[in-house]
């Protein structure tokens, strides 16, 4: 005869038991430790808030003796002769959007090619040492950058220019845009050497964001019959795009703000030309090539130009966050 079998009819504690709850409310050490990590991480917030707010009073604090003088003309005006107390930032906004937006032209495609190259197709032994040269990359100082575009890249490139410049004349558009006399420092080696130095960035944020897609999207790809390429065209880049335009906005920025290796190859011309071909100036080369002999008004214009380009940046970092957001919502409704 079979044992009868001792039934415990205690009643288990369900997931909703007060005793059980204790730990993971206000009065429990959970509940305490999540009030201390609520107020240290809004702290954390509100100190960088601070710190920002902070850089942008001093800052505007010291400039506004020219931002008096000039008035409106400083953002707007085109002429800037410190000797006559004109400042007209204009040209060097300029130069630096300009130089800005050949480092994304030339950089965005090559970023996105080695992120998908490295996560998609590269054999597991060749992720490796491509990884490993993008860090050195991204950790060689500007001022190399710099020294190795005004001392060897310059002179070699400029032949090239004048041939290309060559090329465009009287062709409508081009010859407008690459025609005319070359110089090795100008708006176009600027943008390569901003291109070469923000390419490191992109492609790791890139790299990251793709390295999320789920293994289901991509397996649900290649179950309906798609190539590689069209598994990232209709499962990898959808997925993952708003976050390269997240990596690409923050290449943006990294390049507006270079300086060094900018002052030393983009040629110090303060002009609006559409020749790319020809040397310029940004707003963070002229600062770092003249902050030191300004004085009085003109070290309140050099600091000027230092609240623009915060204003800038900003300005990029609150559109990048739009449009991953916008992408994200897309992506939630899709």
């Amino acid at each position: 005869m079979t044992p009868p079998t001792l039934v415990d009819e205690t009643p288990s504690p369900s997931p909703t038991d007060p005793e059980r709850l204790k730990g993971l409310t206000s009065g429990g050490r959970g509940g305490r430790g999540d009030v201390v990590f609520r107020w240290v991480a809004l702290l954390a917030g509100l100190f960088v808030l601070a710190i920002l707010a902070l850089i942008a009073y001093t800052t505007t604090h010291e400039a506004w003796p020219a931002f008096k003088l000039a008035g409106v003309k400083f953002v707007v005006g085109t002429t800037w002769d410190p000797v006559h107390n004109e400042y007209g930032a204009l040209a060097l906004i300029y130069g630096t959007i300009l130089t800005s937006v050949i480092a994304l032209i030339l950089a965005v495609p090559v970023s996105i090619g080695i992120a998908l190259f490295v996560n998609e197709a590269a054999p597991r032994r060749l992720r490796r040492p491509v990884v490993t040269v993008l860090d050195l990359l991204a950790a060689v100082p500007s001022v190399v950058y710099g020294l190795w575009g005004i001392l060897v890249f310059a002179p070699w490139i400029q032949p090239l220019y004048q041939d290309v410049a060559d090329a465009c004349k009287g062709i409508p558009v081009l010859d407008s845009i690459f025609g005319g006399t070359a110089s090795g420092p100008s708006y176009m080696t600027a943008g390569i050497i901003l291109a070469i130095m923000i390419i490191p960035i992109v492609t790791s944020l890139s790299r990251e964001v793709i390295a999320t897609v789920p293994a289901s999207q991509r397996e649900a790809a290649y179950g309906m019959g798609a190539t590689r390429w069209e598994m990232i065209r209709h499962a990898v880049l959808p997925w993952s795009r708003g976050g390269v335009v997240g990596a690409i906005m923050l290449g943006l920025g990294r390049a507006m703000g270079e300086t060094i290796a900018v002052a030393l190859v983009v040629g110090s011309a303060i002009q609006i030309t559409s020749h790319v071909f020809l040397p310029g100036y940004s707003i963070a080369a002229i600062i770092a090539n003249t902050f030191g002999s300004a004085e009085d008004v003109g070290r309140s214009a050099l600091i000027g130009l230092g609240v623009v380009l915060f204003v800038m940046t900003i300005l990029v970092n609150v559109a990048a966050r739009s449009i991953v957001t916008r992408f994200d919502r897309r992506a939630q409704g899709a």
